[in-house]
């Protein structure tokens, strides 16, 4: 499934559609704002990717200390610049689904 489905799923439907893979399942929750369930999954997938929703998880929250750690274990130096949540999550979701 590519981003932008994803996404157009995540905000159509009340349910977690079956046959995700798992990083495609964390990405749809926290996509549709079911931050916990996003956030207990994200740290079964291996870093990098798991890490990078992790510190985007940690960034909508709010909690930006909690953020920078997971960006480091990323591989990403900071809190993207200027990019929005929307922007961010396009980022991620393009780059591990491709």
């Amino acid at each position: 499934m590519d981003a932008d489905t994803l996404a157009r799923s995540a905000a159509r439907e009340a349910q977690l559609p079956t046959g995700l893979t798992l990083t495609e399942k964390t990405l749809w929750l926290a996509k549709a704002g079911h931050w916990s369930e996003a956030h207990e999954l994200c740290q079964d997938l291996p870093d990098p990717g798991g890490a990078w929703i992790h510190a985007w998880l940690h960034r909508e929250e709010g909690d930006h200390g909690n953020a920078r750690y997971w960006y480091a274990r990323a591989g990403k130096t900071a809190t993207p610049a200027g990019a929005s949540l929307e922007e961010e999550w396009f980022d991620i979701a393009r780059t591990l689904l491709s």
